[in-house]
């Protein structure tokens, strides 16, 4: 059974659509998934990217091609009152709701969909309030264990090349991105492309 890592930021749309589209990808393959909180935006400035919501014409475009991805794939998908926002609260209690490890399937999915159904605010404090005592996290977000495992999980996926998020680190390779889901699948399948020249290193690739 292949174990696939998958890392992910609340504030992302396309994290949203990669998770709610996961195991309908992947059907009938014998894998299991590791959720893990990244800060997205400590990654991006690692590798001196801006986000999308940075640029005004990629961030109008973006906000409106995730509303299509969602209308078209099936995946409800509102864009909250306030983005970008600071994940930083959320990716805390995600991790805080696992004893020492990574949070469940459950966890990530309430999270994900406060965030990205309803179309409200990801961060208001009621809400906020609200959803930790749904979640009754065993440990408090704020404890300094939660925030120094979020900061390793950063440098984790860093480490492994990841740039963005979603990606999902599977035998060393990463996958990034909602639409390389059909590339993940492939290679679960055996796809002998994989073992090519296709995928050779590539300029950029971390050592």
């Amino acid at each position: 059974m292949k174990q696939i890592i998958c890392y992910l930021d609340f504030i992302s749309p396309y994290s949203h659509l990669a998770f709610e589209k996961l195991p309908e990808a992947l059907m009938g393959l014998s894998y299991s998934v590791v959720y893990r909180p990244v800060l997205l935006g400590a990654m991006l400035r690692h590798h001196q990217l801006l986000g999308p919501a940075e640029v005004p014409a990629k961030r109008a475009w973006t906000y409106r091609h995730v509303q299509w991805l969602g209308h078209a794939h099936g995946v409800p998908l509102q864009m909250p009152a306030v983005h970008p926002f600071n994940p930083l609260p959320l990716l805390r209690l995600a991790i805080a709701c696992a004893d020492a490890g990574d949070p469940n399937r459950y966890v990530c999915e309430t999270l994900l969909r406060h965030v990205w159904q309803g179309g409200l605010d990801a961060v208001d404090p009621q809400r906020l309030q609200a959803l930790r005592e749904q979640l009754a996290p065993p440990r408090a977000p704020d404890d300094e264990a939660v925030k120094a495992r979020l900061r390793a999980n950063t440098d984790e996926a860093i480490a492994a090349g990841a740039f963005g998020v979603p990606s999902f680190a599977v035998d060393g390779r990463l996958f990034w991105g909602y639409d390389s889901l059909p590339m993940l699948r492939r290679y679960l399948d055996g796809d002998p492309w994989f073992d090519g020249p296709g995928w050779r290193p590539q300029v950029g690739d971390p050592a």
